[in-house]
């Protein structure tokens, strides 16, 4: 089973692998959403939605429906 953004937990920290959708938007990308790339999502808001998150330094909100999209590897705390 492949792990995405929206598999974060509030502190954890993942290696961004694919993207694996047309569908995410330019923007996002533009950000640094990237492949190989490291994110931490910072906070979340009920229900999950939006998650908020620090890649490369830039912080940036995305809607859950798009976290799914983000194929990472999770990065050990140990």
């Amino acid at each position: 089973m492949e792990l995405t953004l929206a598999d974060l937990n509030k502190g954890e920290k993942g290696i961004i692998k694919e993207i694996s959708s047309d569908q995410v938007p330019l923007k996002l990308l533009e950000m640094g959403c990237l492949p190989g790339n490291e994110v931490e999502l910072l906070q979340l808001a009920p229900f999950k939605d939006p998650m908020y998150l620090n890649i490369n330094g830039s912080h940036l909100a995305i809607r859950l429906e798009i976290a799914k999209m983000v194929i990472i590897e999770k990065i050990s705390n140990g």
